[in-house]
This record gives structure tokens, sequence and C-alpha cells, in this order.
């Protein structure tokens, strides 16, 4: 008994697996975030939320920056506040020779590194810290993102804004995830 093979079905398939190669060698790198507050998966300590009487930034720290990047982005969110994701600090045009920021970093249009900051979710400029409501702990996503480009925005953009104009740009990524609770 012989077997027939269709041999149009059998390329299309070899061809969708060809064209599906690219995509996944696209994959970015990834970056390793971490903070000398606190650990991945671990609260963040009350000195870096609103129960604080003088709020400051987490200190922060990565590695694994590819040397074609240019800029690199660091927006922290909520996605678990009760009105959709609360956009917590955001900071872009960070020169790729960082390795770290300070804690406490000013909430100033421009930093002295270079950067740039944005609005947060309230529309202020600078790190907002976490305040969620009282009951379950929320996730803080602190994400870093290299980019192959100088964004082309004023200090004050939205984390939207600055996303919307990292597409086709990103080089690296890494999340470092901490929590708070009330």
């Amino acid at each position: 008994m012989a077997v027939h093979v269709k041999r149009f079905p059998i390329f299309i398939a070899f061809a969708l697996f060809a064209l599906a190669l690219p995509a996944a060698a696209q994959n970015n790198p990834k970056l390793t975030v971490t903070s000398s507050a606190f650990t991945a998966g671990s609260a963040i300590p009350v000195r870096y939320s609103c129960k604080s009487p003088k709020v400051e930034s987490s200190p922060l720290a990565w590695k694994g920056v590819p040397a074609d990047a240019k800029t690199l982005v660091l927006i922290v969110k909520d996605p678990d506040a009760p009105n959709g994701t609360f956009i917590h600090w955001v900071v872009y045009n960070l020169p790729v020779t960082l390795t770290r920021l300070d804690a406490n970093v000013p909430p100033t249009e421009k930093l002295a590194n270079g950067g740039l900051q944005g609005a947060n979710s309230l529309g202020q400029m600078g790190y907002k810290g976490p305040c969620p409501p009282p009951g379950s702990p929320h996730h803080y996503h602190f994400e870093l993102t290299a980019l192959d480009t100088t964004l082309d925005l004023k200090p004050g953009a939205t984390a939207a804004q600055v996303e919307e104009a990292a597409k086709g740009h990103v080089k690296a990524t890494g999340d470092l995830v901490g929590t708070f609770a009330r």
C-alpha cells in the first residue's frame, strides 16, 4: 500500500515554521534588576512608601545592558491598584553607563546624570511610594528597559508616552517585583 503525501500542506507548514524563527530570535535579553533595600518578591521597606514621613525612592542596581543600547528607561507600576495600573515613577533617557540609581532621587525634571523624569499617575514629577488601600499586598514592578535610541520627549512625559516612543527600540528588559501592604 503506497502512502501519498500532499506536498502543498507540508510546504505551508515549513514556511510558517521558517517565518516563526526570526520572531523567536528577537527575544530580548534580560536585564538583572536588584535593590539593596529589598529582594525580589519581598516587602518594600516602609521608608520607601507613603507610611514614611519622608518618602524616598528605592535604591536600584542593574546589570546585563547590551553594548548596543543607548539609553535606559525605568517605570514603576502597581498593576494591583483598584482603578487599573498605577504608575509610581517614570525615568527615561538614563545613560547606559549607569549601573544604579541611589535612594532618594530628587523630583526634578532633569537628573544630575542626564536622565529625565516623567509624570506619575498623580501627574507629579518623580517617585511616588507604594500606598495601596488597606488589605492584600500589592505588587510593585520596577521595570527597566534598554533602548537603542534616545527618546525625543520632554520632561514630564507619561509612562504611556514613553512606552509608545520606545516601541521598536527595545534591546533588553528586566523587572524587579516588590510587595507592600497597609
